[in-house]
């Protein structure tokens, strides 16, 4: 395209859906994003890069439930790259949608360079995460991405909470590299499959709320990952190997995730695998809003809790340069508000 003559600064792009949820990968590698451990990388991106996150993110090249991966140069020597998870409101600490849209970017990357790689260890603020790439016998099919994950484990089985307009609500919270409320909607007095889907995102908000505000959730060793990132509603079906189960998956500041959440199908592994439900070796579907699937089991037992092994497919569906205008108000992206008096002065 030709130069416009546009003074501003330009982001180059890629994105990508994993099972319906966009996932907007940025090579930062250049940026200059300091800290000797991936977690200081991230608070140091949201210190000082934060702007470009939101541009990214927010409206008017985003959207309230975009998402995005952002590649910066791994800490751990032994990582092949290192990404910061990013959305609306911040960064997570996991995310298995980017991982698998990440996965099949590196292997593209690869193969562009004269590579054969088909295995790559990312570093990831939870922890390293290992993908396996198994590429199709339809050259044109995108490939099979798997990925290991952290340790996932249960923190808490049959909790419960009194939540306003439900009463007392049990749920379990477990954690696959990031922790979620986890329950079956039933539990909350909503049928899974007929409830109008703006119901469910409701209770599930209103739970996090309520335990955000009431609760504490402490990881193990990283205070950096000691936080309830969201709500997982369940179809309720007893996880059994080749029977499919749905995910409602709300995180972040109200986003909802559209693929079955790899971090989430992780964290129910835990659970299941916590209560003598699941073992290595079954294969189970996942799927959230889109109706996609992820398949999902346990690699092996560990101490704590599991590793978890899940899969899926990604897609390109853009290459773009994002252009932020210096002159422009919402070159760092902007949000809707909540009612047009936080507009008044």
């Amino acid at each position: 395209m030709r130069d416009l003559g546009l003074k501003g600064d330009r982001l180059a792009v890629i994105d990508m859906h994993t099972a319906g949820e966009p996932v907007r990968i940025f090579d930062a590698t250049e940026l200059g994003v300091a800290g000797e451990t991936i977690l200081q990388k991230r608070r140091a991106m949201s210190d000082r890069f934060d702007h470009l996150r939101r541009a990214m993110m927010l409206e008017p090249r985003g959207h309230a439930d975009m998402y995005g991966a952002i590649l910066v140069l791994p800490s751990d020597p032994s990582c092949d790259a290192a990404v910061l998870f990013t959305h609306n409101s911040g960064y997570s600490t996991m995310c298995g949608h980017a991982t698998v849209a990440v996965g099949r970017f590196l292997y593209d990357r690869a193969r562009r360079q004269g590579g054969t790689q088909t295995r790559f260890s990312l570093e990831c603020p939870c922890g390293p995460v290992v993908i396996e790439v198994s590429p199709d016998r339809d050259h044109d099919a995108a490939p099979v991405v798997q990925f290991e994950s952290v340790e996932s484990f249960a923190l808490e089985l049959d909790d419960s909470i009194e939540l306003n307009g439900f009463g007392r609500v049990s749920f379990d919270i477990g954690y696959g590299g990031a922790f979620y409320a986890i329950l079956p909607s039933s539990r909350l007095g909503l049928d899974f499959y007929q409830t109008p889907l703006d119901q469910l995102i409701g209770a599930a908000g209103e739970l996090v709320a309520q335990l955000r505000a009431t609760r504490s959730f402490r990881h193990p060793e990283e205070p950096d990952l000691s936080f309830l990132y969201g709500a997982i509603l369940t179809s309720g079906e007893r996880l059994i190997p080749g029977g499919l189960t749905h995910n409602l998956c709300w995180f972040g500041e109200a986003q909802i995730d559209r693929s079955p959440t790899g971090s989430g199908v992780s964290a129910r592994l835990a659970i299941a695998h916590a209560r003598g439900e699941v073992f290595p070796g079954s294969a189970l579907p996942f799927a959230g809003p889109s109706g996609q699937i992820f398949d999902g089991g346990v690699a092996r037992p560990t101490a704590r809790g599991i590793i978890a092994a899940v899969s899926g497919r990604a897609y390109y569906t853009a290459r773009s340069e994002l252009i932020l205008e210096d002159q422009d108000p919402f070159a760092h992206g902007f949000a809707l508000p909540n009612r047009f008096g936080d507009l008044l002065p």
